[in-house]
């Protein structure tokens, strides 16, 4: 049988909220190896329940330079419009398990005081849905939950990003699991379904870059009308990559982010500065950013630093430095790194100019 498919405010959606919930990203683990190795340790985050009762079957695997609780990294999208996934179907559990599950839920919720009208009626078209062949325009109903196939596919369901501030685009992902055979793609109109971009984006999301702060010469007390020297150690200078990858049966994506760092732009502080370059961006040059002072330089002007022409008057001035990184990333089914938004890191150092005394005779 098929009727009309019914939209996100419907029916499907009410038996989606009463019975299923929505599965909930696993916390991506650590880079044992340090945030900047590009290895990391991989993290097996299938398994586990979470508050819904709902078996998160295949959940997304962070390793490399990815944060350690599970929240965002500490680099931040120089595209004010660039947003990761709020959302997104990926594959769940087979069919046994699936009707198990279902079938348990289903029987708990319709068995609850109270559950007639919209909510019953929800909950009957769910269970025909997935036991009787019960459809909609483009959406094939099930018999018997698929069980004649298991093994050969995944019922794929809705999966929330947690680190989505809007709750409404968070839970967008709303229709009811679907089956998908292994090897196939997910039917056209999930146009949220898991993609390698969608993962590279979700690595970029969780990425941890190495701190920025940058040597200056004077270091925390500078004179006015003297040079500041900066620069960064070359360390800062190697890749960091992260990795986001799902691995089930019949159904395996991965994607490598990868960040190279690009420029650092200075902010003294202060309107009575003048920095070099006076945009304040410092390029790389020969493989680094400016250059380290050095005996004898004092009169010569640094390829990156500041001049500052006031006192700051026994107070300290915040000296920004932001650096920013390269982004790309590569992955299942792409020939090439494909470019993303460049990142950026930023880091606050207190400077302290004071007058150059000088003696009257």
């Amino acid at each position: 049988m098929n009727a009309a498919r019914r939209t996100s405010l419907g029916i499907s959606s009410t038996a989606l909220t009463l019975v299923f919930g929505t599965l909930v990203l696993a916390a991506p683990a650590h880079a044992a190896g340090g945030p900047r190795d590009g290895t990391g340790a991989s993290a097996d985050e299938k398994g586990g329940k979470d508050s819904t009762g709902i078996y998160a079957a295949a959940s997304v695997q962070f390793s490399g330079a990815v944060t350690k609780s599970g929240g965002t990294g500490n680099v931040s999208s120089a595209d004010v419009n660039w947003t990761p996934p709020s959302c997104w179907y990926a594959p769940y559990l087979g069919a046994k398990d699936f009707k198990k599950e279902m079938s348990e839920n289903l029987k708990t919720e319709m068995g609850k005081p109270g559950m007639t009208g919209h909510a019953g009626a929800a909950l009957g078209e769910t269970q025909r849905h997935y036991e009787d062949d019960y459809g909609w325009t483009d959406t094939p109903g099930y018999k018997d939950y698929n069980v004649d196939k298991d093994g050969e596919g995944m019922f794929w369901a809705g999966v929330e990003n947690p680190n989505e501030p809007d709750y409404l685009k968070r839970t967008s992902c709303s229709d009811l699991p679907f089956w998908v055979d292994n090897g196939e793609a997910p039917p056209p109109q999930y146009e949220e379904a898991i993609t390698p971009e969608m993962l590279a984006a979700l690595a970029y999301q969780h990425m941890e870059l190495p701190g920025t702060k940058v040597t200056l010469a004077p270091e925390a007390i500078t004179k006015v009308n003297l040079p500041t020297w900066a620069w960064l150690d070359e360390a800062v200078f190697d890749e960091v990559q992260a990795t986001a990858a799902i691995n089930v049966p019949g159904f395996n994506i991965q994607a490598t982010t990868t960040a190279k760092p690009k420029s650092l732009t200075l902010s003294p502080g202060t309107a009575d500065a003048t920095t070099i370059p006076a945009d304040g961006g410092c390029p790389i040059v020969d493989g680094r950013i400016g250059e380290p002072y050095a005996k004898g330089k004092a009169g010569e002007t640094p390829p990156c630093g500041i001049i500052y022409r006031r006192s700051s008057g026994g107070e300290t001035l915040p000296l920004k430095a932001a650096l920013t990184w390269e982004i790309s990333w590569t992955g299942t089914g792409q020939a090439g790194a494909v470019g993303m938004p460049d990142g950026t890191i930023e880091a606050t150092q207190n400077i302290t100019v004071e007058e150059i005394q000088s003696v009257n005779r």
